[in-house]
Parts: structure tokens; sequence; C-alpha cells
């Protein structure tokens, strides 16, 4: 087996915890399969894993902290609250079943998935959130898929800042107002679809140049872009060569031009999963 990638930056949250600069996206990693995928990232190096009771893996993901030889209190493991539990009682009892799933004593980083406004009870189920944290439940609370308003408004109604927001981010949508924003308010931006899954991202001219002129993968290229902007990209991948290939992104770096250039393939989002009307129970 080859050796655990060491030696990965991280990121310091308004909490007084960290992040590692890189972490494992879980979605569809499930079963007996997805254990072993999970452990297979672990023994690899990445430290932070990402999964949701939604995504219906928590079980597996739970499985692989629990039988891997990677001390426990290595680990950060971060799960999300789906929209049907959200409110303050819902909220608690929700987590109940996220940390039986995983097998557990407690979650190192705790979401809420989407902020649902049509609902309007995410600001309770923070608060949840917060009793969470001070019963040492969770170590961290965040957020995912919040905008500026969303932020705003669940720090002036609970005096909490978020940890952290995990929001759709790759270079066709670099959220660089959003990036603003976050650091502002001094919480640090995740990303989901870092790579633009099902796009051509990966095939476009500026990725490839880039790539061959650090003698790099168009994915490392686009990792290492998300590091640069100071954000933590969550890759999923099951297969263990592409896990190493997406962790080893710090043995080279990206001019501020190429950044640039980079960032300048914006277009969008790639699905319709704007904030203010996209629910997901």
């Amino acid at each position: 087996m080859a050796e655990a990638i060491t030696g990965i930056p991280t990121l310091a949250l308004n909490d007084g915890h960290s992040l590692p600069a890189v972490g494992l996206g879980t979605y569809k990693l499930d079963g007996d399969e997805g254990t072993e995928a999970v452990k297979s990232a672990l023994a690899t190096g990445y430290r932070l894993l990402d999964t949701a009771l939604n995504y219906k893996n928590e079980d597996a993901v739970g499985r692989a902290v629990r039988e891997t030889d990677v001390p426990r209190d290595e680990i950060i493991v971060t799960s999300k609250l789906p929209g049907r539990f959200h409110g303050y009682d819902e909220t608690l009892k929700a987590f109940e079943e996220t940390r039986t799933n995983l097998g557990l004593e407690h979650v190192d980083l705790y979401l809420i998935h989407w902020p649902l406004p049509r609902i309007d009870k995410y600001v309770e189920s923070f608060k949840a959130f917060a009793k969470l944290r001070e019963e040492g439940l969770v170590t961290s609370i965040g957020v995912s898929n919040f905008t500026k308003e969303h932020l705003e408004r669940v720090r002036d109604e609970t005096g909490i800042v978020p940890a952290v927001n995990q929001v759709e981010l790759h270079p066709y949508f670099p959220q660089a107002a959003l990036r603003a924003v976050h650091a502002d308010l001094g919480i640090v931006t995740e990303s989901w679809s870092p790579i633009g899954k099902q796009s051509e991202l990966l095939t476009e001219d500026v990725i490839l140049e880039v790539a061959k002129a650090h003698e790099v993968s168009p994915t490392q290229v686009v990792v290492r872009w998300h590091v640069q902007i100071g954000a933590i990209p969550l890759p999923k991948s099951g297969d263990a060569g592409r896990q190493r290939e997406n962790l080893d992104v710090f043995g080279f770096e990206l001019t501020d031009e190429e950044v640039a250039r980079i960032s300048g393939l914006e277009r969008g989002r790639l699905w319709d999963g704007d904030p203010e009307t996209h629910e997901e129970f």
C-alpha cells in the first residue's frame, strides 16, 4: 500500500477548530463498497469526510471511521440536516438519527443542508445546533447553500456566525461575491461539485494548458485552484487512485495569472440550485 499523503494544510474556523484544505465527498458511496472506499481515503490521508442524512450512507461512513486504523480524534465527520427536519425539536430528533446511523458519539461538523426560506425555520434549526454544540454532541456548526442574507439573519438572531458555508463552487461558478461575504464574516467556504461533475470543465483549454505546464492532471489543477482561492474542495471518488490524485495537490502552485484565467471560465450554476427557491426534504 502506498504511503499516506501528509502535511496537508488546515484552515482555521471561527470557533477555534480547523479543517483540512481538502476533504472527501461521499455522495453515493454506500454499502460495503462505500465503507471500503472511505477506509481507502482515510489510508490515503483524507481526514475530512462529508456525508448527509439524505445521502443515505451515514452508516457506511460511520463504519469506515470505526474500522480504520486512523485515530477517531484525527477524523472530522460532517453530516447535514435535511429539510424535513427543520425546526428546533425536529432538528434534535434528526441529529439523533444521524448519530445512530453513524454509530459515533459525536459529529465534528453539522450543517443545515439547504435554507428552505419558504419554510422559514432555518434559524430555529440553528438554535438547536447551538444546543448540540453546548452539550458536546457536535464540535462545529455551520450551514450549506446559504446566501448573504441567510447568513446575516442567523448571526443576528442567534448571536453565532456559522463556522462553514458549503456551496456549489467550481471554475464555472467561482462565487467571488459570496466568498467575499464569507471572508468579512469569518466563515470558511467549502465547495461541493468542486470539479464540475458531468460538465466539460476538465477539457477546457486553459485547464489543459495549466496541467501541462505543471505536469499534473486537469483534476489536480482544479482542486489546487480551490485551495488557492481559500475554499475547501470536497471531491468525491471511490477509486483509490483518483482519491490520491485529488489529494496530491500540495507539491505545486498555480500563478496568480493561472488562477485568474481559471476563474475566468465563470458561466453560472451547473443545475437549478438557487438557495432562494431550491428545496430538498
